[in-house]
């Protein structure tokens, strides 16, 4: 399991102190106001990540964390992930938080992780755009096809990728959306190991390949925020379309995806949210392009592409209780599939587990996010797990 020991320990700390003054304000009073009454807490560095007063200039949030990992396929693996909130126009008081995320690590091993997002929303949230730009060369294990895998056919790989994806969508009435989209991908694959599961199956887009595809998008969005949803509904449907650019084994083909999501708030601190995703690719598809059961925001507990297939559908609740302006908890649990035409709810796999959430920016509802993520058992294996160290919340 390879995981960020620096974001573990940072983030752990915040939330600890965060608890800590939350008893301390609820059962000692003075012993609270001491400890807040202190030069140091009282600086504006510590007052940004510790008041539970929001800005009230509306400014922008930052926040950068140092990333240490360590894993036998990687070596020692090390980097920086930053987040930057803001309002593209303050003056708007209904305008949602438009953000930059950048992630990037290396490893003594030579290999590279690069990761450039961007999520902006115009004055009246009229507009909304959508980007990814990636490189990726790390390891990638193959286990096989389908919702039957197991762990002794691991095969270690060395994947390629390179992404490009840009997505905007206009409002057309009040809470509906139509969009464009473009995306751009290459890969390339190298067995590390021949022999192996991958070097003997019968795979289509074996060595990689690239696409350039074209998409349409519907949104029906009356949520009351994009990054701490307490109530509201979002329901999102997106077709692609690659032409034939290149031939030979490179994907040309359709794919579709489906995003519901619908929050309900219980009580002022604990809310429940609900989703369910669907994604299908049609024609010749390369192996690569499967959906994977399995990420930090659905099925978690599983890594990424020991079950993925031409078909995958997920649905899970997460409960979310914010104990303090600061502190949150959460609590989840969901199922799904990977699988290649027919259903069958016998394949459908169980994923559950809790964590941990820190508000690292109030007036962005920001947090950072620790789940430990529980799968399934298979016979003669080692329950399936995984630990999620994430900015924002997984859906």
């Amino acid at each position: 399991m390879r995981f960020s020991i620096s974001l573990f320990f940072i983030t752990l700390f915040l939330l600890l102190e965060g608890l800590n003054l939350a008893i301390a304000q609820e059962q000692q009073p003075n012993l609270y106001q001491r400890v807040m009454n202190g030069k140091l807490m009282q600086s504006k560095l510590v007052q940004k990540f510790i008041s539970t007063e929001k800005d009230s200039s509306r400014s922008a949030g930052f926040l950068v964390l140092p990333l240490l990992g360590y894993a036998p396929e990687t070596g020692l693996e090390y980097g920086l992930s930053g987040i930057y909130n803001f309002y593209l126009d303050k003056e708007d008081s209904l305008i949602r938080t438009s953000s930059l995320v950048l992630q990037g690590s290396f490893t003594t091993k030579h290999q590279t992780n690069l990761k450039f997002t961007s999520d902006i929303w115009t004055r009246g949230n009229d507009v909304h755009f959508v980007s990814e730009l990636r490189y990726k060369d790390f390891p990638f294990n193959f286990y096989g096809i389908g919702d039957d895998t197991w762990k002794a056919d691991k095969d270690s790989l060395i994947q390629r990728l390179f992404r490009f994806k840009w997505e905007g969508e206009k409002k057309i009435v009040q809470h509906y959306y139509a969009g464009l989209g473009i995306m751009y991908e290459n890969y390339e694959y190298k067995d590390q190991a021949p022999g192996g599961i991958y070097d003997v199956s019968p795979l289509y887009g074996k060595t990689g390949g690239q696409y350039l595809s074209f998409g349409l998008s519907q949104l029906y969005d009356n949520r009351n925020t994009n990054t701490y949803t307490t109530k509201g509904y979002f329901a999102r449907l997106v077709y692609h379309y690659a032409p034939n650019f290149w031939g030979a084994e490179n994907f040309h083909g359709g794919s579709l995806g489906l995003d519901l999501r619908a929050f309900y708030s219980l009580t002022e601190k604990l809310t429940l949210g609900l989703q369910a995703t669907y994604n299908k690719f049609f024609g010749k598809v390369p192996f690569y392009l499967y959906p994977q059961l399995g990420s930090d925001e659905a099925m978690r507990g599983y890594y990424p592409g020991r079950y993925l297939d031409k078909t995958l559908l997920t649905s899970q609740a997460e409960l979310r209780y914010r104990i303090h302006p600061r502190i949150g908890f959460a609590a989840f649990a969901g199922t799904g599939s990977a699988y290649d035409k027919k259903f069958n709810f016998s394949s459908l796999k169980p994923s559950y587990g809790g964590g941990l959430r820190y508000f690292f920016d109030l007036e962005h509802n920001s947090s950072i996010r620790i789940d430990y993520g529980i799968g399934e058992k298979r016979p003669g294996e080692p329950r399936q797990t995984a630990v999620y160290l994430s900015l924002g919340e997984a859906f």
